[in-house]
């Protein structure tokens, strides 16, 4: 498993100066996704004082619009020299700010948007998702993306002896994060009893284990450094970027304890000079509790096996040594579809200082990793301030 060694992206080369959520939870009837789409950019541009005719790099995907990069083009009255609709789920959006980043870099374009949007807590989650049918997996009739998920939780406990508490520890972390996060969905606490006590999805997950289905979407603006440097906030740096296929369905994956985490985490390190002991902010797709496990092994915050153990006692919650999904992740801040956009949104937040009761003091660089699929894509991107250049 190996991914690019990003000799062609710049350390430091784009700056994330725009960052803003849509409206999140379960929306007003009447919004559709390019609404939702538009309402981020139009957020995320006064959040850095740009203007829609600033833009001439727009950057999107949803499941919800075969052809959303024409249709968002057409509502905003915009026709951009480079756009860009790749669409390889939940870590599209990680891949786009590489994408942009190169674009940015080669003067393809100056302002570059990136937008999702989801309704499918309004509309269901049939309706907002493509089914694709896999000869080797669909007679089987699995529940997913529970069930593939599950694959690898399962084979994680028997290869390293992960318990589902630890994995229920995961999911409690994130909700004491969301409750200092004021635009959350969950607003009750929750124990460990509790995730274990719900209803059972699909061995070993109950219901807890897994994302929430909500509608909403986001935007976030980059450019140059030197025109970052004139905006309303201060700029957050890309330093480091990676990326890496494995697989397309999981009985295709190579080991269902190893992801393609391992090689986007190496690639990005490298290009940020930094390693896991840098990080000040850990952002993670926790679509399932064992992600957080899994990414946390392979982008070397401790060894493959040990991930379980390393989240028991509060460790990635308020008040531990590693501050993991600070706003609640996918567990329970929010989770429309494909989550990756709001990750690197939550990063640029703590690294500006804007996170209120939730901030993590003193915060200077970030990881925001992306998980598309059935952790089929992976993509990590490394964010600074302006003391880490």
């Amino acid at each position: 498993m190996s991914g690019p060694d990003n000799r062609g992206l710049r350390r430091g080369g784009a700056a994330i100066v725009g960052a803003a959520e849509s409206d999140l939870g379960h929306v007003a009837e009447g919004m559709n996704v390019i609404d939702l789409m538009a309402q981020g950019i139009t957020r995320a541009l006064a959040d850095c004082g740009l203007a829609l005719k600033d833009v001439d790099g727009l950057i999107c995907a949803t499941t919800q619009s075969r052809t959303s990069g024409l249709n968002l083009s057409e509502y905003l009255g915009i026709s951009p020299a480079f756009i860009d609709t790749t669409i390889i789920g939940g870590s599209s959006f990680m891949f786009h700010v590489g994408h942009a980043l190169a674009a940015i870099q080669l003067g393809l374009c100056n302002v570059a948007v990136i937008a999702y949007g989801s309704t499918q807590r309004s509309v269901g989650r049939r309706q907002a998702s493509v089914r694709e049918i896999n000869p080797y997996e669909t007679p089987y009739r699995p529940f997913l993306p529970s069930s593939a998920y599950a694959l690898a939780a399962s084979r994680h406990m028997f290869e390293f002896g992960t318990t589902r508490e630890q994995m229920a520890a995961v999911a409690v972390a994130a909700r004491q994060w969301a409750l200092k996060n004021p635009v959350a969905w969950e607003k009750k606490p929750l124990s460990i009893d509790e995730v274990l006590g719900a209803r059972m999805v699909s061995y070993p997950f109950t219901v807890r284990d897994i994302c929430l289905v909500t509608d909403g979407g986001g935007a976030i603006v980059l450019t140059a450094p030197d025109r970052a440097k004139s905006l309303k906030k201060p700029p957050v740096y890309v330093l480091g970027h990676g990326q890496a296929i494995t697989h397309a369905n999981i009985s295709s994956m190579p080991d269902l304890t190893v992801t393609g985490a391992l090689a986007s985490g190496k690639a990005a390190y490298a290009m940020a000079g930094l390693a896991a002991k840098d990080i000040d902010v850990v952002e993670l797709y926790d679509a399932f509790t064992i992600n957080t496990i899994l990414f946390l092994e392979d982008l070397g915050f401790c060894p493959k096996g040990e991930g379980g153990r390393f989240v028991e006692g509060g460790r990635i919650a308020p008040g531990g040594s590693l501050p993991v999904n600070t706003n609640g992740g996918g567990l329970s801040y929010c989770h429309p579809g494909m989550y990756g956009l709001f990750l690197l949104i939550e990063a640029v937040r703590q690294l500006r200082g804007e996170c209120g009761e939730r901030q993590v003091k003193g915060a200077e660089t970030a990881i925001a990793h992306g998980n598309g699929g059935v952790l089929s894509s992976q993509s990590t991107v490394i964010l600074g301030t302006e003391a880490t250049l």
